[in-house]
């Protein structure tokens, strides 16, 4: 995993809960005290695991919690400002997540050892969307805290649900339209 995720990690746990709980959470995960994560470090996995189960149990907060803290914090605030590109042009949650597929294949052919996760979608319904994560990661909670996220940026009430071991079934508003505006729903597919 790419030093950015832990990274956003310390910079969330140090602003909500104070750099004490970080300092504590590192060494708790088996990190030096003045350990500093760079955005294109190789990380392992199992220990960003660790870290993110060590802020939990200093922290007292649960995985779920952890995750939509993250979600919220890495989609508002960290990665607002470090990939800006990635917002341009996005006007909703549906345009911002439908294209997240491209900007992880594109991680993927530009930065070395990058393993995003990368995502599968299908309609159900006009404003009912099926996102499928295909990562060896199992990170499903990250992701449905990152999807509320979205959700937040955009400031629209999107429902969010893992429906299965790695689909999530995301509702968006339904938007009224007004007479002689073309509708921007996409075909049932």
């Amino acid at each position: 995993m790419k030093g950015v995720i832990a990274d956003c990690l310390g910079k969330l746990v140090s602003e909500k809960f104070g750099k004490d709980k970080w300092i504590q959470s590192l060494i708790k995960a088996g990190f030096s005290k003045y350990s500093i994560f760079l955005p294109f470090q190789d990380v392992e996995d199992e220990k960003v695991i660790r870290l993110i189960e060590a802020v939990c149990s200093v922290t007292g907060i649960t995985q779920e919690q952890a995750a939509n803290a993250f979600g919220e914090y890495w989609v508002n605030i960290y990665a607002a400002n470090v990939y800006k590109i990635y917002y341009m042009d996005q006007n909703s949650a549906r345009d911002f997540l439908l294209k997240m597929d491209q900007v992880h294949e594109k991680v993927t052919r530009t930065v070395t050892n990058a393993k995003p996760p990368r995502f599968d979608y299908q309609w159900k319904k006009d404003n009912i969307l099926i996102m499928k994560y295909k990562s060896a990661r199992g990170m499903m909670d990250i992701l449905v805290g990152l999807v509320k996220g979205v959700g937040r940026f955009y400031n629209e009430a999107i429902e969010v649900t893992r429906i299965g071991e790695n689909e999530l079934e995301i509702v968006f508003p339904v938007k009224r339209f007004q007479a002689g505006v073309k509708n921007s729903l996409p075909p049932n597919s």
